[in-house]
């Protein structure tokens, strides 16, 4: 399986930089609409959809595709590509660079292969199941990178993308997470938003990493990545099992302290 792992990761790594192509020409200048559950897209996110699932099919005829753009199901068994070329549109139409590419490899609805690419920062964090993750930029040679020392939460950076689904939301929910609590104990409590939090934790920059709402499409690239980089990576709910389909994610540099942090979200 190897020389499987090592073919799919190279050719996501170019499926990445042919998203790059159709998306920054639209960087600072793109045109925004509103889908039906009012998120933003644009042509970049569409477009570069459109490329990716092309080279795919030709490279790969027949393997299942799920992307954010276009559809698909999850598949329960068997070989999936997963996409989402524009995570963080928010930033994008903003004409922040913090947006970032994912593509994700699957077997049997278990990551195998992540990609998470920068296109403006020109920098990719990368990883598939037994190689390893490593970050590369134009200014310094591939390196395989890894999570912080383990701290307890009292020592930790802490990053959220946002208050939803949390005791710091305007709109009421249920069994709300406590962010409130997590960012008073933590050491220091940011808002990274998005993929880019995630390979910061890869990077050992950032203690823990949480996103109360997700989607299969932003989760599977992240996956291999945190763990390949020895991090922990579940659903807020704790489980691991089923993990493209739990609606949410928790990261952490170690186990204890991803156990700490999901005692104080979910709390007494």
């Amino acid at each position: 399986m190897r020389p499987d792992r090592e073919e799919r990761l190279a050719f996501a790594l170019e499926l990445a930089r042919a998203a790059e192509e159709v998306i920054l020409p639209h960087y600072r200048g793109c045109a925004v609409s509103l889908k039906p559950d009012g998120t933003e897209v644009t042509e970049a996110d569409r477009g570069a959809e459109v490329v990716l699932r092309e080279r795919i099919g030709r490279r790969f005829p027949g393997e299942p595709i799920l992307g954010e753009e276009l559809g698909g199901e999850l598949a329960r068994e068997g070989r999936q590509w997963i996409l989402d070329p524009v995570d963080g549109t928010a930033w994008f139409t903003i004409g922040l660079p913090l947006f970032g590419t994912l593509i994700a490899y699957v077997e049997d609805a278990e990551p195998i292969v992540g990609v998470i690419h920068f296109p403006v920062l020109q920098e990719t964090v990368y990883a598939a199941r037994g190689l390893g993750c490593w970050f590369r930029a134009p200014d310094c040679a591939p390196m395989r990178v890894q999570v912080a020392a383990p701290v307890d939460l009292s020592g930790a950076v802490v990053s959220a993308s946002g208050i939803h689904n949390s005791d710091m939301s305007p709109i009421p929910v249920d069994q709300p997470l406590r962010l409130k609590a997590l960012a008073h104990r933590a050491r220091n409590f940011r808002f990274c938003g998005d993929c880019g939090q995630y390979a910061l934790v890869c990077r050992g920059r950032l203690h823990v990493a949480l996103d109360p709402v997700m989607k299969p499409w932003d989760i599977a690239a992240l996956v291999p990545c945190i763990e390949e980089a020895g991090g922990v990576i579940t659903s807020v709910s704790g489980e691991r099992s089923g993990i493209l389909a739990g609606g949410s994610v928790v990261s952490a540099a170690d186990r204890d302290l991803h156990a700490e942090v999901l005692s104080v979200l979910r709390g007494p």
